[in-house]
């Protein structure tokens, strides 16, 4: 298959399939998490898809409570196929970071509802 005809059939994937094929090429390619940035005083610190404030541990939680990928695609419109890939590998890369920063989350909605 050439460049072109992947193109073509590339073209035809939905949004969940082009991240598939993402994630593919970026392992290919390389094991960083590429597109992922913590940054001090910015949404606590926690590990947030490129320029935006969506943390990836969030992502996480809506996958775990059954969102696709397409459907987050949807929910978030700035984000891309290849920034959920990049979410998903430093997810699976640093999963005790990611556990945490959802149970402090937790505990801040369980003091939230005590009042």
């Amino acid at each position: 298959m050439t460049l072109t005809e992947s193109k073509i059939d590339w073209a035809s994937l939905t949004a969940v399939d082009k991240a598939a094929v993402i994630e593919i090429l970026l392992q290919t390619v390389s094991n960083s998490s590429l597109g992922i940035k913590k940054t001090p005083g910015v949404c606590g610190g926690d590990a947030c898809v490129g320029n935006t404030r969506i943390q990836v541990w969030s992502l996480v939680c809506d996958r775990r409570l059954g969102a696709s990928d397409g459907i987050i695609l949807e929910s978030f419109p700035d984000l891309t196929a290849a920034d959920l890939v990049n979410a998903w590998a430093y997810a699976d890369a640093y999963p005790e970071e990611i556990e945490q920063a959802i149970k402090e989350n937790d505990e801040v909605m369980e003091e939230s509802e005590v009042y």
